[in-house]
């Protein structure tokens, strides 16, 4: 079976930088499954895993472009004070941080910096301006149930469970 839209895709990974220093992998915690034509995972990888299937090996390339996007010029920045964040926050670099804009939509910041008073915040994910190298193996290609296609999201035990009203 071939991934193509709204197919559960199952994947090991590595995910390393320009310099080959690996950044993420699936590792010890099993293949990433997600659900394909969903924008669940960056554009340049769903795009070269289309057309593949269970077995295939491959090693991708993604420009900033297709995955995190180009890092903001200037650096946009918003330094937050310690007060202002809930008491149950413990920041780390990195982490998404969801906000609400002036016109009252919700948005993702990324903490950028951890100071000892406050975090600063950037709209720019960790990874964005990065060229992205992959070395994937799918290991399992499976039609979405009609609930993981409605829901948008893979359910069970290969991805997310949950109990819809």
């Amino acid at each position: 079976m071939r991934i193509a839209h709204d197919m559960v895709v199952s994947f090991d990974y590595e995910l390393s930088d320009d310099d080959g220093s690996v950044i993420d992998a699936s590792g010890d915690e099993g293949p990433m499954t997600y659900l394909h034509g969903h924008g669940q995972i960056v554009p340049g990888l769903e795009k070269e895993l289309a057309g593949k299937q269970a077995g295939d090996h491959l090693k991708v390339v993604v420009p900033p472009a297709d995955g995190y996007g180009e890092r903001s010029e200037p650096p946009q920045v918003i330094r937050v004070d310690r007060s202002e964040l809930p008491d149950d926050l413990e920041p780390e670099e990195g982490m998404g941080i969801a906000s609400v804009d002036p016109n009252g939509d919700e948005i993702l910041l990324w903490v950028s910096e951890v100071q000892e008073d406050a975090i600063v915040l950037s709209p720019d994910h960790p990874l964005a301006g990065m060229a992205l190298h992959f070395d994937v193996t799918v290991r399992e290609v499976r039609m979405a149930t009609h609930e993981e296609i409605a829901h948008g999201h893979v359910h069970g035990d290969d991805g997310h469970d949950h109990g819809h009203e």
